[in-house]
Order: C-alpha cells, then sequence, then structure tokens
C-alpha cells in the first residue's frame, strides 16, 4: 500500500466513526450527571421490615389457606401495612394476593395499594397524589435490564418532578426512581451510547454485532493514524501538498492532540470491544427461573409456632428443595434460618444446602469448592446485580453463580472471562482506578478524557473539510 492510499484509508475509516464517535462521546460526558451530579434525591433507599412480634398475626397460613379454599401456592410472605398485617401469597398463577392476618378476608387490589404505600415509604411522600399506576413485565428505556429486578410495579407521582418509582413489591423493596432531569439522560445513554435503537429494529445480536463492527472501525482509524503521524511521520508527511503553516494548523492539532489522547482512545476502545464481546459470547437464552408449588398438605407444623421467637423474625417464605419443604425465615440479622415444614426441625447450613440446590438447577451437577455468604458488593460482584444477601457457590473451573436464596434467583454467573472483562470495564472504561481520588474527581477525569477523543475526531472532519 503507497503512502497517498495508506491517507485515504485513514480518512475514510475516520469519516466512517466519526458519527459513532460523536454519539459515545457526547453520552458518555452525560453519565456522571446521570449517575451522580444530578442524580434525584430519595428519603429511603432500603425498607425496615416490622418484626412478626409487632404485626401480631391471629392466623396461621393453613388457616388462611382453609378459609379461602387455597389448595396450594407458591410462596408466602407476611406484612404489615396501612394499619393492616396481612399474608402475602403468590399463587399459582404468579399473581400476589393479600389475605387478612386477623380474619383471613382478601384484599382486593392488595398488591398495587403494597406498591403505592411502599412507593410513598421510599418517597417519604403522603401529600402528593398517585399520577399512575402499572405492572411493568418488560424492561424499557426507563426501566433499563440494569436493574435486574422484574416484575415491578411502576407508581408515578403528580409531582414537579415527574417522580416515578419502580416497586418489587415481593421483596419489599425499589428497583430504581427517576425524576423528569433523569428519564432525559436515560434516553439519551440508551439511544447514544448503547444504541438501544438497533435492538428494536433487529434483535439484541444485531445490535452488539453493528456495535462490534463500529468499534473495529474505530481501532483501525486509530492504528492507521498512529502509523501515519505517528511512527512513520517523516516518510508520510511529503505526501501532504505544500500548504503555508497558516493553513495547517487544523492538521497539527490534530496531529499532535491525536497523539496525546491515543491512549486514552485506546482504553475506551479495547475495553469496550472487549465488553461487546463477551455480552456477544453471553447472548443466550437464559434458563427459566426457579419455581415451586406447595401444597396445602406440606404444610404441617404452623407458621406461628416455630422454634424462633416472633421478635427475632423479619420475614418469613418457603423453600422447597431436596424432598422437603422448609420455612425460609430471616432474623433481624439478615440471617436465614430453614425449618422444616413438617417438623418445624430446624436445617443446619440451610441456606448453603440451598444454595447448592439452585445453583445445580441453573447450571450442572459438579460439586461446588466453596459456597460463601456475601452481604456486600465487591468487583467480582458488583452493586450493578442488585441482589443482597446472595450466597456465592464457587467451582473448580473459577466459575462462580450468585443465587438469591429468598428469590430463588440466579443473581449472576461469573466465569472467568466474565471476571477479566468485567475488570477491564470498570478499570478502563469507568476510570475505577481514579477511585482514590473520590467519585466527583473520577468522573471529571472520565469527561475530559471524552472531551479529548471527541476534540480530535472533530478536528480531523475539520481537516479533511479542509482539504476539500
Amino acid at each position: 500500500m503507497n503512502k497517498r492510499t495508506f491517507y485515504k484509508w485513514h480518512r475514510i475509516l475516520g469519516l466512517t466513526g466519526l458519527i459513532p464517535v460523536i454519539f459515545w462521546a457526547l453520552s458518555g460526558l452525560s453519565h456522571p450527571f446521570m449517575s451522580n451530579w444530578f442524580r434525584p434525591f430519595i428519603a429511603k433507599e432500603s425498607f425496615v421490615p416490622v418484626a412478626q412480634n409487632k404485626m401480631k398475626p391471629g392466623l396461621s397460613i393453613q388457616q388462611v389457606m382453609d378459609k379461602n379454599h387455597l389448595t396450594g401456592l407458591r410462596n408466602l410472605g407476611l406484612i404489615s401495612f396501612n394499619k393492616g398485617t396481612y399474608y402475602q401469597v403468590l399463587n399459582k398463577d404468579s399473581v400476589y394476593n393479600y389475605y387478612s392476618a386477623t380474619d383471613g378476608q382478601l384484599l382486593p387490589n392488595g398488591d398495587r395499594d403494597y406498591a403505592i404505600y411502599l412507593a410513598r415509604y421510599f418517597t417519604q411522600d403522603s401529600v402528593s397524589a398517585i399520577k399512575s399506576i402499572s405492572l411493568q413485565k418488560q424492561f424499557d428505556i426507563q426501566y433499563q435490564s440494569v436493574n435486574r429486578l422484574m416484575p415491578v410495579w411502576k407508581v408515578s407521582f403528580n409531582r414537579a418532578d415527574g417522580m416515578d418509582v419502580y416497586i418489587e413489591t415481593g421483596q419489599s423493596r425499589m428497583g430504581t426512581f427517576n425524576n423528569n432531569t433523569r428519564k432525559i439522560f436515560l434516553w439519551v445513554f440508551a439511544q447514544f451510547h448503547t444504541w438501544d435503537f438497533l435492538a428494536k429494529i433487529g434483535g439484541n445480536q444485531f445490535r452488539l454485532t453493528v456495535l462490534m463492527g463500529l468499534v473495529s472501525i474505530m481501532f483501525l482509524a486509530l492504528l492507521s493514524g498512529l502509523t501515519v503521524y505517528g511512527l512513520y511521520w517523516q516518510k508520510f508527511k511529503n505526501v501532504q501538498r505544500k500548504r503555508t503553516d497558516g493553513k495547517r494548523f487544523i492538521h497539527r492539532y490534530h496531529r499532535k492532540l491525536g497523539l496525546i489522547v491515543s491512549f486514552i482512545m485506546l482504553l475506551f476502545i479495547s475495553s469496550g470491544a472487549f465488553h461487546i464481546y463477551v455480552q456477544l459470547h453471553n447472548n443466550q437464552p437464559e434458563k427459566k427461573p426457579f419455581e415451586q408449588i406447595v401444597s396445602r398438605a406440606q404444610l404441617g407444623i404452623s407458621n406461628l409456632q416455630l422454634p424462633v421467637a416472633d421478635s427475632v423474625i423479619n420475614k418469613i417464605s418457603l423453600a422447597d428443595f431436596n424432598g422437603h419443604i422448609y420455612y425460609q425465615v430471616t432474623n433481624n440479622k439478615k440471617r436465614i434460618l430453614y425449618f422444616d415444614a413438617v417438623n418445624g426441625r430446624e436445617l443446619p447450613n440451610g441456606d448453603q444446602q440451598y444454595a447448592a440446590y439452585l445453583s445445580r438447577y441453573y447450571g450442572d451437577n459438579d460439586i461446588p469448592v466453596s459456597i460463601t455468604r456475601i452481604t456486600e458488593f465487591d468487583n467480582d460482584y458488583g452493586f450493578i446485580n442488585k441482589r443482597l444477601p446472595v450466597q456465592k457457590v464457587s467451582y473448580a473451573n473459577g466459575e462462580s453463580r450468585y443465587i438469591e436464596t429468598t428469590t430463588a434467583k440466579l443473581a449472576t454467573r461469573v466465569a472467568l472471562l466474565d471476571r477479566a472483562e468485567g475488570l477491564s470495564f470498570i478499570f478502563l472504561h469507568k476510570f475505577f482506578w481514579m477511585t482514590w481520588a473520590g467519585k466527583d474527581i473520577r468522573d471529571i477525569v472520565s469527561m475530559l478524557c471524552a472531551l479529548s477523543v471527541l476534540i480530535v475526531a472533530l478536528l480531523g472532519f475539520t481537516a479533511f473539510i479542509k482539504n476539500k
């Protein structure tokens, strides 16, 4: 390839990648505003449950089932809201119904009312009217898959800030919350950074393939630029037509600034490409979430007669594994205990046994080398996964499966490739190597780097126009 042809291909590659660079840089600049500086305030981010002794249930779950002719259920909970105590029953049709723990009566629209109660709790807003409420079963731009929890109730307040709160009633927790400003940032980021519009055109596989192609073009543009303006500049510069210095200043700035920020560009491109590749690699249908049906006959001992004090019971539900039905009790120290539903005997290391059982369901029958309770997010299991506490089930091949036993859900699966990509993305793409300086400084540095890449691209385009 002669020198003039090399210049030509650098221009072609640069122009092809210009629009994606502008989109990614501008949306990247908006991210710190969305996630940090302009993040809306909410009064409470977690729900504090009421101990069972304060809820004072008068009826057992068996009595409630008999009164309402329920032959089976998927799961149960015991909750208190709006001055009442209720059994939160997940029926066979996966719909939550609420029955009074005092007289067993069905509460109409109970799940909807509980979602509103929780939304008001998290916002500490008991005054504003509810503009709308809907049960959401699919992710969208305002409630993206990064929020993990599904299904959720979307509760919209009639307020000037347009606050929406997303509630998972089964676990009494919040998925996320958005005001008008954050909704705009979410739209910008979804359209211009992750390019969600491509998924609507041809599916997620199509979106990822297009993004990988564009990132590859950007890498070739970077490589050719380094070759033209860096490694072999003395040989290539004579190809250009002679111009006065006044007409060449754009080209000089493009060259010099491009060389300076080339390392930053390489960090963004390589980590982005690795991120997209792993998503393509993992883009396979997920196994259906674990489900159970517990019949009335399998519930022998009353849930109100377990060998544990009511004052330490914060939550109660059911777990069906290894041929037994257990009452799953979360105590006031956030420990999860298991009591046989027939005789009330406690199962030693029950949460680990249940995690191993669920891990086999979601994976294979390999024997785990360790099972560890995780109560805080870290580099391997980041805050993006939402769910805590979880059990980390580790295998000899380096894979770990994180199981949320209270929902029987696979929070995430982390193989060696995923672990490498995760570290690459948070350190090279999100600049976690600047964490020591604080989140604000880290965000400022990442924005300056994104801005410098944008300037280089625009200088290159300006130089192209002047050549014309």
